[in-house]
């Protein structure tokens, strides 16, 4: 029993650190563009040639947020290897939610914050066609980095391959099918954690009554 749960820690471990690493990864990219459309969308009031390269980076750098919601697979690898209920329960299942969770949010965020743009300079009719455009676009970003092995910086330094590669597998039926489920997948976790989000930013701060205070204060 002994040397079985000594086995047990040890495979855990190895998995935990194996998973820290591109968990910690992924998570870093995933957080480039929400830093981005902070300075973006929330702070910069000009739009200069700098401020329209951080555009291309933040769109670049986009579906690495949502692209977490394909590393599920490695949790599928993570339960045969450790095959313990108890820990898959209790510490891998969690890890990968929070994970996962993070890194969605993160591109939630970042829309919001584009759409907070878009309401500012007067161009509010747009923020639905361009969270579409943003969703079918991350939805080709995702299938590029999942199945082609395409990352973002690949736009600069083999952007023929991006460009060559990248095309030709999108005229393909089974590449089409899985984009348009991703796409149709973001549509509905974005309308629902984009709801939550708002009605949790925007909740109402509790308040004492004045009758209350003044009770207290008699």
């Amino acid at each position: 029993m002994k040397a079985e749960l000594i086995e047990l820690i040890t495979k855990l471990f190895q998995v935990l650190q194996i998973n820290m690493r591109w968990m910690t990864w992924n998570l870093f990219l995933a957080f480039i563009p929400l830093a981005l459309s902070v300075w973006l969308f929330r702070r910069n009031r000009g739009r200069s040639w700098v401020w329209w390269l951080g555009f291309l980076g933040f769109y670049a750098f986009l579906p690495n947020a949502p692209y977490l919601l394909t590393d599920v697979i490695h949790l599928i690898d993570d339960i045969r290897t450790i095959q313990s209920v108890w820990v898959i329960t209790l510490v891998l299942i969690p890890l990968y939610i929070l994970v996962i969770f993070a890194g969605f949010e993160a591109y939630v965020i970042s829309l919001i914050n584009l759409g907070y743009y878009l309401h500012r300079i007067g161009k509010s009719q747009w923020i639905l066609w361009v969270e579409l455009i943003t969703h079918a676009l991350s939805a080709v970003g995702i299938y590029w980095g999942r199945f082609l092995r395409f990352n973002s910086w690949d736009f600069i330094t083999q952007p023929d391959a991006v460009l060559t590669k990248g095309l030709e597998e999108l005229l393909g039926k089974q590449p089409l099918v899985i984009i348009a489920i991703t796409f149709i997948i973001l549509i509905g976790l974005y309308a629902i954690m984009k709801r939550v989000t708002l009605g949790w930013v925007r909740q109402p701060k509790t308040e004492i009554p004045i009758n209350s205070q003044q009770t207290k204060n008699g």
